[in-house]
């Protein structure tokens, strides 16, 4: 095993400082208040150009609210259920969030328009939304990555990502509006990608510190919470004002709704005596979420929207079950937090119904674009995700040896544990002993 020197004294400030001095300068250069536009409008993601917005409107800032929870409780409570690796999860998570809405309003001003780029709430969203790619990126390598590892990869991702969204709606005219295919599927992917990248081979049989105790899956239920209840604003915040935000909102209701009580049956019927698994329910009973995604704003019908999410929620929770060891075990793919299960086949599956939703006429536009657009995704996932792996593997960058990952204390200051030196028992402890006895 090759010999990392994790001390981030120098690298992470330094990197940090540099890339925000970097971001600073092109947003001197780059960017304006949206008042400034003199009438610029902005063009919505996944609408291929003919639908326009005047930037000066406010009303979408309770939306982008809705969205920034998600972002930076949502996702990062969601991650808490490692043991020992709270801090680095919702920590880590701020960093991330923090700098890629920076860089992603850069990377998408860039790329959907010319000249300067004007700051409005619909970029502040789509801002929002490309660092959504990185932090499910992150699940996939939770625990295994340095700080300094994670600000190259959301870089990178970001930037990769953006091309793709661009030619997804611009260039294909594909409809996604929740973003299944672009979001989802490409951040799942591109973590996938590389977390085989980064395969540790020490790794293969477990770790002491790649599981849960009681208050930490407790805490990530949290983030669970949060996402499940402002999913419909992340589904609908950039589509048409009128019938169909109304129409994302209501099929991305009672798609959730539908997934919870997928997900919770075959918890059941696949665990030990009947018993649920708080795996599941962290993560398959979101994953109607994602799956309605590319069809949100179309009239599929409520009882489409239900059965999407019904769908969905089976398919995640075998997922977990099944799915996830073959890919560690096969394929050399460690997914902490089973992203594959949550964005990935969900996010396939919601950009296969938007092939069939458009086939059948429920929105104009062409089936074989979406079905394109959903290769695309995939294709650039794959190919940028393995690239990126292999720069951020470098030893230089400062990641954890085997025997640290999953640990906070390596990067950060971490508190002693109440009653760790006096033999008595934590709050965790005590309900493992009890459930134990």
């Amino acid at each position: 095993m090759p010999a990392y020197s994790t001390n981030m004294r120098f690298k992470f400030p330094l990197l940090a400082i540099l890339l925000e001095i970097i971001t600073i300068i092109l947003f001197a250069l780059f960017v304006e208040y949206e008042h400034e536009g003199h009438g610029h409008s902005d063009t919505k993601h996944g609408e291929h150009g003919n639908k326009t917005k005047n930037i000066a409107d406010i009303s979408l800032y309770p939306m982008f609210q809705d969205v920034h929870v998600m972002i930076f409780i949502g996702f990062g409570f969601l991650m808490t259920f490692l043991k020992r690796y709270g801090f680095s999860s919702v920590g880590i998570n701020l960093l991330l969030a923090a700098f890629g809405l920076q860089w992603g309003l850069l990377m998408q001003g860039f790329w959907h328009g010319g000249g300067k780029i004007h700051v409005s709430i619909l970029k502040m969203i789509n801002a929002d939304f490309s660092t959504a790619t990185v932090l499910i990126t992150f699940g996939a390598v939770l625990g295994k990555t340095s700080p300094v590892q994670l600000l190259i990869l959301t870089i990178l991702e970001i930037t990769i990502f953006a091309a793709n969204e661009h030619l997804v709606a611009e260039i294909l005219g594909a409809s996604d509006i929740g973003a299944s295919m672009t979001i989802h599927a490409f951040g799942a992917y591109f973590g996938l990608a590389v977390a085989r990248m980064l395969y540790r081979p020490g790794l293969k049989n477990g770790h002491e510190n790649d599981g849960s105790v009681y208050h930490s899956d407790l805490f990530a239920m949290i983030g669970t919470i949060f996402l499940w209840m402002f999913w419909p604003s992340f589904n609908s915040a950039i589509a048409d004002p009128g019938v169909p935000q109304f129409t994302a909102v209501v099929n991305t209701y009672l798609s959730l709704a539908a997934c919870v009580l997928s997900a919770y049956a075959l918890s059941s019927l696949v665990e030990h005596k009947g018993k649920l698994d708080m795996v599941h329910i962290q993560n398959a009973t979101l994953a109607g979420g994602v799956a309605v995604g590319t069809c949100a704003d179309m009239a599929i019908g409520p009882f489409g929207a239900m059965l999407i999410g019904f769908l969905a929620g089976i398919i995640s929770t075998l997922g977990f079950k099944f799915l996830s060891p073959i890919l560690a075990s096969t394929l050399c793919i460690q997914d902490t937090c089973g992203v594959h299960n949550l964005h990935g086949m969900p996010g396939i599956l919601g950009g296969l119904a938007g092939i069939v939703a458009v086939a059948l006429g429920k929105k104009h536009g062409s089936a074989g674009m979406q079905a394109a657009a959903l290769g695309c995704s995939l294709g650039f996932a794959l190919v940028g995700g393995a690239i990126t792996g292999l720069i951020i593997r470098l030893p230089i960058w400062g990641q954890p040896p085997d025997q640290n990952c999953f640990d906070d204390s390596i990067y950060w200051e971490v508190p002693e544990e109440e009653g760790e030196n006096d033999g008595s028992l934590t709050h965790g402890e005590h309900f493992k002993n009890k459930a134990e006895a």
